[in-house]
């Protein structure tokens, strides 16, 4: 159970949490990456065996291929196993991966509003991914399920799939001043 200071009793001693913490992943990442690892692995026992007698182009080619391939399709799905939201009194900051890579920091002095959205799914912008679609704004979507949609000040919108965004869209709520956002439905 989450305790919330807002709702504290009043006189209660207890301060406003400083910053706010989410999180996201997808477990179905690992099966695309370890098709690159495998892709990897070929490329090496192709360069170690060597027993090519069509000549070394061939070879080179081979080898590099795979390996170019495993290790695009590799860090391309590591990147987003995860994604790590934080929210403290200044910023939103995403990281991606355990490199923390793409990474995306708004002040929260661009954000004009945020909105709960119940429902996100990769087919909507396009998959998985740090995404961008004209007519919907820019995304970071690792699942499908809940997420929140941050309106930016120069009328972008920045989306995010994040555990418990709910309580993230009150926390920048909060900070923002703005009046509680409903949950409006956007499929």
């Amino acid at each position: 159970m989450t305790d919330h200071p807002d709702q504290a009793a009043h006189g209660s001693s207890q301060a406003p949490p400083a910053e706010w913490n989410g999180r996201a992943t997808n477990r179905f990442q690992w099966l695309p990456a370890l098709a690159g690892a495998g892709c990897v692995a070929l490329g090496i026992e192709l360069a170690l065996d060597g027993a090519w007698t069509s000549g070394i182009a061939p070879l080179l080619m081979s080898v590099i291929g795979c390996l170019a391939a495993g290790l695009l399709i590799l860090f391309g799905t590591l990147a987003f196993v995860h994604v790590a939201v934080r929210v403290d009194g200044d910023s939103l900051e995403v990281r991606c991966g355990h490199a923390g890579l793409p990474r995306r920091r708004i002040l929260l002095s661009h954000v004009t509003g945020a909105e709960f959205v119940p429902r996100i799914t990769p087919r909507h912008w396009g998959g998985w991914g740090y995404r961008w679609r004209p007519e919907q704004g820019t995304a970071v979507v690792v699942r499908r399920g809940e997420g929140m949609a941050l309106r930016l000040g120069d009328g972008r919108t920045f989306t995010v799939t994040v555990d418990d965004a709910e309580e993230a869209v009150r926390f920048i709520g909060a900070r923002l001043h703005l009046p509680a956002a409903g949950g409006r439905p956007r499929d």
